[in-house]
């Protein structure tokens, strides 16, 4: 199995009003993707860090192997999710890949 772990800041022009929708689309539009991309195992967004944080989502993904990532990275459903509701809105990403 394969984790794919990534966090987000969002913009700072952002206002809390918008980053609370921001938020709420990127976890509808990602966890929506459940179901439709080969090789996907598990999908979720976390949207509520502490206060201690200093990213403002969380996305943890599972993958059957490196194979189904690199397939979710170019699927036109994963694409639409990352270019409309993710990518306009975020101004840092840090990611992890990792075999468990």
């Amino acid at each position: 199995m394969v984790k794919h772990v990534i966090l987000w800041q969002l913009k700072d022009e952002l206002s809390l009003e918008e980053k609370k929708k921001v938020k709420k689309n990127i976890k509808d539009g990602l966890e929506g993707l459940a179901g439709q991309i080969p090789g996907l195992i598990e999908i979720r967004v976390e949207t509520e860090g502490l206060a201690s944080s200093n990213a403002d989502l969380m996305l943890d993904s599972s993958f059957e192997d490196e194979e189904s990532l690199k397939g979710y990275a170019v699927h036109p459903a994963h694409v639409a999710v990352a270019d409309g509701a993710v990518r306009p809105y975020t101004k840092t990403r840090v990611c992890l890949d990792f075999e468990k």
